[in-house]
């Protein structure tokens, strides 16, 4: 046996099958990124706790990019061989398609349509989208809403779930979309809107002294790492980093951490 062993180690390598070129065989998309040195990772920059870019230190933190730190450590056995990239709700697809990003770690709601598009890891954050509104607005709930007008981002599930939601509740509302979450807030202080709505968790790092999260949850969303549907071996590889943060308790020290539990 080992002397079968010892020979079929020797034909491998003869014939260029070395562990390395076994990887590139069985594992391209995970080859090439290690060739690049570095994995590329679109996150958010305006979601204080999951993905915001402090403008005075210009670094990006949060449990998104803790998150790709530990797929960059999966990969080369060191978190820091990771290069973000800002995206936004309506350009985080588009960026993963043209290949400018190996992963997608913002805040991306599962869905069955999406799953159609890219491969999606197993939830690694469960939310559910919120309204945040001005504490002197008199909105209490939902059906308050009637005749308001509400702000959510672009290419987002909200419009979705607030259009199907009022519709069932027989209410009319207005739903405009913006580009950033910081366009919403802004929008929202200057009384273009009556809401801010995305999810709750996202919300929670534009709450202030004069705006108040509403107790109601208008659906579930469970955020999951995106990949382009034919790296089917990395997104293998990022579902066992996700569901190992998970079995170690990792990822609740980091919800923790980012004060989201």
């Amino acid at each position: 046996m080992r002397k079968f062993t010892t020979f079929l180690v020797g034909l491998m390598t003869f014939l260029g099958l070395g562990a390395g070129a076994c990887i590139a065989a069985d594992a391209p998309d995970i080859q090439k990124i290690k060739d690049r040195g570095v994995l590329k990772v679109g996150v958010k920059v305006d979601v204080p706790k999951f993905g915001y870019k402090d403008p005075k230190t210009g670094v990006t933190e949060g449990l998104d990019i803790d998150v790709a730190k530990a797929v960059a450590k999966k990969i080369f056995g060191d978190e820091n061989k990771l290069e973000t990239q800002a995206v936004t709700a309506k350009t985080r697809g588009p960026l993963l398609d043209n290949g400018e990003v190996d992963l997608v770690i913002a805040t991306f709601t599962i869905t069955e349509e999406r799953k159609q598009s890219y491969n999606f890891s197993d939830a690694y954050y469960a939310d559910g989208i919120g309204l945040l509104v001005k504490k002197a607005s008199k909105i209490n709930s939902f059906k308050d809403l009637n005749g308001r007008k509400i702000g959510v981002a672009q290419s987002a599930t909200t419009k979705k779930v607030i259009q199907e939601k009022a519709n069932n509740e027989g209410i009319k509302v207005t739903i405009f979309e913006f580009g950033t979450y910081p366009e919403i807030k802004t929008a929202l202080d200057s009384r273009r809107i009556d809401v801010f709505s995305v999810d709750a968790s996202i919300l929670l790092g534009y709450l202030d002294d004069t705006t108040v999260i509403l107790d109601e949850r208008l659906s579930a969303e469970e955020y999951g790492v995106a990949s382009k549907k034919s790296n089917t071996a990395l997104a293998k590889l990022v579902n066992d980093v996700v569901n190992e943060l998970k079995v170690s308790g990792e990822l609740d020290k980091i919800a923790q951490k980012w004060g989201l539990k």
